[in-house]
C-alpha cells in the first residue's frame, strides 16, 4: 500500500478535494440560477387564464405576453458571456438575482398589460444570463474528476424549479378557493404566484456572496494568488498549484476565440455540422414541449378539467419531467446519445399522436368523453417522460460535444439562439393554433417528432466516448 502523504501532482485530472461537501455546496449554489430558470419559465402557467380574463385579450395578444420573455432570454444569453468576462462570474450571478427579484415584484404588481410584458422581458433577460453563467461557472470551478456529475446540477435544478413552481401554483390556487383571480394577501391569486419568485431570487443573491470567484476569471485579471487559494479549496491541496495555474494560463493563451465567420462555408451559408446543431435545437422545440410547461393548465381547462385539477396535473407532469431527466443522466453515457434520442422520438410520436386523437373528439357538457380524457392525460405524461429522458438532456450534450474545437463556442451560440427562436415560435403560436384546431395542432407536433427520427439517423453522429479533439 502506498503512503497517503504523496508528493503534489502537477495535473488535476485525478484531483479529489478534501472537502467535497463544500465543492458540492458551491455547485448547488451556482445551480440556483438554473432553479430560477425553470421556475420563472413555467410559473406563468398558473396565470395564463387570469391574465386573459383580467385584460380581456384574445389568443394572439395573450401569446405575445407569454412568449415575450423569450426575447429577453435570447438577449441575456447572448450578452452574459461578455458581462461575465468583464466583471466576473459572481457579479453576473448577482445581477441576474436582482433582475429576477425586480421581475417578480413588477409582474406581481402590474398596472397595465404592457408593463406586465416589460417585467416578463426583464425576467427573460435574467433567465438567459442564468442559462449561460451557471454551467460555465460550475465547469470552471469543479474538479475535473467530478465535473460531469456537478455539471448535471444545472439541468436537475431547472426541472426541479419547474416542478416547484407548479406545486406552489397549485397550493396558492387551493388557498384562493380554486379561482386564479381569487383574493390572497390583498392581491389576486395569479399575482401572488408570480410574486413568490422573490424568495428564491433573493436566496440566489445571498448564496452568490458565499461562493468563490472562478479561478479562470481571477487569472484573466491578474489575481494569481487568489486563484491559487480557490484551486486549493476546490481541487485539493495535493495538486501542484503553480503547475495547475500554468496549465490554465497556457490553455487560455492558446484558445482560439471562434467567430461567426468561422461557421461559414459548405455551400449553404453555414458549415454542415452547424446546420445539424441548428436542426437538433429546432426539433427539440418543435415537438411542442414548452406548451406542456407554459400552457398545460389552460390546455386541461379548455377540455373541461376544473382549474384545481388542471394545476395538479401540471405538477404531476413536472414530476414526470424530473424522473425522465434522472433516467437520461443515468443512461446518456451508458447507451449513448443517438440511441437515447431515437428512443425518445419514438415515445414522443406515440404520446403526441394519442393526444391528437383524444382532442379530435367533441366536448360533451364542456368536457372530453371519459375515455378520451384519460387517454389525453396519460399520453401527455408519456410525451413529457420520453422528451425528458432523451431530447431534454441529449441535445445539450450533443451541442457541447459535436462541434470541432475551432468553432465550438460560436457554433454553440448559433444553435442556442435557434433554440430560443424556435421556443418563441411555438409559444407564440399555440393559443391561436389551439383556438383554430387543438387536434390539428398536436398532429403538427407529432409530425415534427416523427421527422426527428430520420434526421438523427442520417445527420447526427454519435459522440459517446470520443475526445472533443476528435470532432470534425
Amino acid at each position: 500500500m502506498t503512503s497517503t502523504a504523496q508528493a503534489p501532482q502537477p495535473g488535476a485530472g485525478t484531483a479529489h478535494p478534501e472537502h467535497l461537501g463544500h465543492v458540492i455546496f458551491i455547485a448547488a449554489a451556482a445551480a440556483m440560477g438554473g432553479f430560477l430558470f425553470g421556475y420563472d419559465s413555467s410559473v406563468i402557467n398558473g396565470a395564463v387564464e387570469a391574465i386573459r380574463d383580467r385584460y380581456d385579450i384574445g389568443p394572439a395578444a395573450l401569446a405575445q405576453v407569454i412568449a415575450i420573455a423569450l426575447i429577453g432570454c435570447a438577449i441575456g444569453a447572448a450578452t452574459a458571456g461578455r458581462i461575465a468576462d468583464r466583471i466576473g462570474r459572481i457579479r453576473c450571478m448577482q445581477i441576474a438575482s436582482v433582475l429576477f427579484t425586480i421581475s417578480a415584484v413588477g409582474s406581481a404588481l402590474p398596472f397595465a398589460l404592457w408593463d406586465l410584458a416589460f417585467w416578463r422581458i426583464v425576467g427573460g433577460f435574467a433567465i438567459g444570463m442564468a442559462s449561460v453563467i451557471g454551467p460555465a461557472y460550475i465547469a470552471e470551478v469543479a474538479p475535473p474528476a467530478y465535473r460531469g456529475r456537478l455539471g448535471s446540477f444545472q439541468q436537475a435544478a431547472i426541472v426541479i424549479g419547474i416542478a416547484i413552481s407548479q406545486l406552489v401554483n397549485w397550493g396558492l390556487l387551493n388557498a384562493a378557493g380554486g379561482n386564479q383571480r381569487g383574493q390572497l394577501m390583498g392581491l389576486e391569486a395569479w399575482q401572488v404566484m408570480l410574486g413568490v419568485m422573490v424568495i428564491p431570487a433573493v436566496l440566489y443573491g445571498m448564496l452568490s456572496f458565499a461562493i468563490p470567484e472562478s479561478p479562470r476569471f481571477l487569472l484573466s485579471v491578474g489575481k494569481r494568488e487568489r486563484a491559487k487559494e480557490i484551486l486549493a479549496e476546490v481541487e485539493g491541496k495535493g495538486v501542484d498549484l503553480d503547475a495547475r495555474v500554468d496549465e490554465i494560463e497556457h490553455a487560455m493563451r492558446s484558445e482560439h476565440r471562434s467567430t461567426f465567420k468561422d461557421l461559414l462555408g459548405g455551400g449553404v451559408f453555414f458549415k454542415p455540422i452547424v446546420w445539424v446543431g441548428i436542426g437538433l435545437s429546432v426539433f427539440q422545440q418543435f415537438v411542442g414541449i414548452n406548451v406542456a410547461f407554459y400552457y398545460s393548465s389552460t390546455l386541461w381547462q379548455s377540455v373541461g378539467v376544473d382549474p384545481t385539477q388542471s394545476f395538479f396535473y401540471s405538477f404531476t407532469t413536472s414530476i414526470i419531467n424530473i424522473i425522465g431527466t434522472v433516467i437520461a443522466m443515468i443512461f446518456v453515457d451508458r447507451i449513448g446519445r443517438k440511441p437515447l434520442a431515437l428512443i425518445g422520438s419514438a415515445g414522443m410520436v406515440v404520446g403526441l399522436a394519442l393526444e391528437a386523437w383524444a382532442f379530435s373528439y367533441d366536448l360533451v357538457d364542456g368536457k372530453l368523453p371519459a375515455t378520451q380524457g384519460w387517454v389525453a392525460l396519460v399520453a401527455a405524461h408519456v410525451f413529457v417522460l420520453f422528451f425528458a429522458l432523451s431530447w431534454g438532456v441529449v441535445v445539450w450534450v450533443f451541442l457541447g460535444e459535436m462541434f470541432p474545437n475551432r468553432i465550438r463556442a460560436a457554433a454553440l451560440g448559433v444553435a442556442a439562439s435557434a433554440q430560443w427562436i424556435a421556443n418563441w415560435a411555438i409559444t407564440a403560436s399555440f393559443p391561436s393554433l389551439a383556438s383554430w384546431n387543438l387536434s390539428a395542432t398536436y398532429i403538427i407536433y407529432t409530425v415534427f417528432a416523427a421527422l426527428s427520427i430520420p434526421f438523427v439517423l442520417k445527420f447526427v453522429k454519435e459522440t459517446k466516448g470520443k475526445a472533443l479533439e476528435e470532432m470534425g
